[in-house]
């Protein structure tokens, strides 16, 4: 008997008792009738580290976006069209990836070509766009994370991958303390994209180079 077959032989006997058309994990009626399944986890953890007002709180992401060298914004509502319209300025940006559904009064202040995302785009036409705009799910204060989900304002998930500047604006309705608090707020079923700084990766000698797998530059504008 080769190897393969004692494994595989192995988890038939595991899984003699368990009905062939259980999608999922049947309820046990007594106590390990099927012990091999996962119980329950109960979820009474500490949720967060220390009480927060809103404001502390934004004050925290902040923080901990530029410790991952993201380069951090705030502003207002009304501010917001002229803070993008400078900051894409300022980087000599020529044309801009935009999402379907991100709000146009983002970019009314700016004249820069915008690139619709389409399907049918090429990773070698993304890579001639200066930069990306989107907005976010949610972000996590604890971490310094901003989740992306695809949606309409935020686009596909390649669309952030392959430009070299990232500008994503993060509504303060949008920040959230920790983690636990974030997965509340997340479909699991949608392609869920978790960035913590620009790009980067280190070699075995610790050497940092940014931009490997997405972008160079990030930078987050705070909406208060």
């Amino acid at each position: 008997m080769s190897s393969r077959e004692r494994i595989l032989g192995r988890v038939r006997r595991a899984l003699a008792d368990v009905p062939r058309d259980a999608e999922t994990p049947p309820v046990p009626e007594r106590p390990g009738r099927y012990p091999h399944y996962e119980r329950a986890v109960p979820r009474d953890y500490l949720r967060e580290h220390g009480a927060r007002t809103p404001a502390e709180t934004m004050d925290l992401l902040a923080e901990n976006l530029a410790d991952y060298r993201a380069i951090v914004h705030r502003t207002d509502a009304d501010g917001l069209a002229g803070v993008v319209a400078e900051l894409l300025s300022s980087r000599g940006v020529s044309s801009v990836l935009v999402p379907p559904g991100l709000d146009e009064t983002w970019l009314a202040r700016t004249d820069v070509t915008r690139v619709a995302d389409r399907a049918e785009s090429t990773p070698h036409e993304l890579d001639r766009v200066d930069s990306v705009v989107t907005a976010c799910a949610v972000a996590v204060a604890e971490t310094g994370t901003i989740v992306l989900d695809g949606s309409p304002d935020q686009g596909r998930r390649r669309i952030t991958l392959v430009p070299d500047h990232h500008l994503c604006v993060v509504r303060a309705a949008q920040v959230v303390p920790s983690v636990p608090y974030a997965l509340e707020r997340l479909d699991p079923t949608r392609p869920l994209t978790w960035i913590s700084g620009p790009s980067a990766t280190s070699d075995i000698e610790l050497d940092r180079v940014e931009g490997v797998h997405g972008p160079r530059t990030l930078e987050v504008v705070l909406v208060d």
